[in-house]
């Protein structure tokens, strides 16, 4: 059986708290499915598809690269459209300022998991929302809302978590599997 797998950093309650009332400031009548409260995260790398059995190899990884990291502290400074240069957008995300350690992180599990050699330095996102794209398509440009925000939110990232992904109706549905601590 498969796993839809991916590796994350959960949020504490108090940031997802607060990100569900940046959400509340959303304009109601953009196209977006907003994110569920437990589904707020920073992905590290995603996996796809895994085979049950590859499972204990990859929290093997997880763990080993965990080891290697102490806990230190991520800020969350912007809301705005996401990906950057991208049209139409596809979500509304909060935005990190370049952190150093999880830069590295984000290096070592995509070179260890996914044989990726990334030169680019990773910048922590959270969608708080998907843009709906027929339906955003269908709104004059000039009446699309500018969504630009500057925001403080700060928090200690103490674990990596390995994360399995259900696709359901209602929306995705993730479960943590594994969590290692830095």
């Amino acid at each position: 059986m498969k796993h839809r797998i991916f590796i994350a950093v959960n949020l504490p309650e108090d940031v997802r708290q607060a990100l569900l009332d940046e959400q509340k400031e959303i304009p109601r009548d953009l196209p977006v499915k907003l994110a569920k409260q437990d589904n707020l995260h920073i992905t590290l790398c995603f996996l796809g598809y895994i085979e049950e059995e590859q499972i204990s190899r990859i929290c093997e990884i997880v763990k080993d690269i965990a080891e290697k990291h102490i806990a230190f502290s991520v800020n969350l400074d912007k809301i705005s459209y996401g990906p950057p240069d991208i049209m139409p957008p596809r979500m509304i995300w909060a935005l990190g300022a370049l952190n150093k350690e999880l830069s590295e992180i984000n290096k070592e599990l995509e070179r260890e998991l996914l044989g990726k050699k990334n030169v680019r330095d990773f910048v922590p996102h959270i969608t708080l929302g998907r843009i709906k794209e027929w339906q955003w398509r269908r709104i004059e440009p000039e009446e699309r809302p500018a969504i630009e925000k500057d925001i403080s939110l700060e928090f200690e990232v103490k674990t990596i978590d390995i994360m399995e992904s259900r696709l359901k109706r209602s929306g995705a549905e993730y479960t943590i599997l594994q969590s290692f601590p830095l």
